[in-house]
């Protein structure tokens, strides 16, 4: 069994030291997913750490990040394996037809023409892996039958060859943006994190880690106004990667005060949106330059 923390404590400070600033309920459910091997079901809105964790982990611990990206029309082909049908057909047309089909089939469906995708390329490691599979709830329902097999038993059945069983259990990490709700099969598998957006304190020292050139009251200016701009009805909330990219945006401007013209004039950095820019001037009365 891979002892992936400690402690609850270990945890949190192994995370900090890979630059993911915790609060306890997560570095709790970190330790937790270790020490049972229970798969982790990260909610939440986008932005607000998920799959950083999961990186966070990875490099904490020293193992080996695989990502699985969701999307719609994902399938077991791109998810799990599937066969290199080129590559058979040839191996079919140089047999020139002497063999029988039952000696072909055994020829073609061998480990030389399996393609691996993530979900089986994570069961058969040998190393300490994390397995991200990244925006879940982005799939169609169907898919989430291919994770069941991997999320009970860490394995997985290719028909032509068998069961493949994880010979070391990877750390897995699903994150969801809650666009739809996940099946009950699914969630009964996992642990669940529900993370949500920083309070300033941690976001002030997440900012001021990633971006230790500035100065700690524009900091503390740059956290209000991000505050301020989550509590509006916008589109996209400034996540808190973007938090990160204002303020080295600042550092590049040379900026000392984040007075109402340079929130104005910079605003594009946290707001992608022209509706939400829009809505941001006038709701906090920015001074447009």
């Amino acid at each position: 069994m891979t002892t992936w923390f400690e402690s609850p404590d270990d945890a949190a400070a192994r995370l900090r030291g890979a630059g993911y600033h915790t609060d306890d309920a997560t570095a709790l459910t970190a330790y937790l997913a270790g020490a049972l091997e229970k798969p982790l079901l990260i909610e939440g809105p986008a932005g607000v750490g998920k799959t950083e964790l999961a990186k966070a982990v990875a490099r904490a611990t020293g193992a080996a990040l695989v990502r699985l990206q969701c999307y719609e029309g994902l399938d077991e082909a791109r998810a799990l394996y599937e066969w290199n049908y080129k590559k058979q057909l040839l191996r079919i047309q140089a047999s020139g037809g002497d063999q029988a089909w039952s000696e072909t089939h055994d020829d073609i469906f061998t480990e030389d023409f399996l393609l691996t995708r993530p979900l089986l390329s994570a069961i058969r490691r040998d190393e300490p892996t994390v397995l991200l599979v990244d925006e879940v709830d982005k799939t169609e329902v169907e898919v989430e039958g291919l994770l069941l097999e991997v999320l009970s038993d860490f394995q997985v059945t290719i028909p032509e060859l068998g069961t493949v069983v994880a010979t070391r259990r990877p750390f897995v990490v699903l994150t969801s943006n809650a666009s739809r709700e996940l099946s009950e099969a699914v969630k009964r598998r996992c642990l669940f994190l529900h993370l949500d957006y920083p309070d300033a304190e941690r976001e002030r020292e997440i900012v001021t880690s990633q971006v230790p050139g500035l100065d700690d009251k524009v900091v503390a200016q740059l956290v209000d106004v991000v505050v301020r701009l989550r509590e509006l009805e916008l589109k996209k909330a400034p996540s808190i990667a973007e938090s990160v990219d204002w303020a080295r945006t600042l550092i590049a401007l040379q900026i000392g005060d984040l007075d109402e013209a340079t929130v104005a004039r910079t605003l594009g950095v946290v707001l992608k949106h022209a509706s939400d820019q829009r809505r941001a001037t006038k709701e906090l009365k920015l001074a447009l330059p």
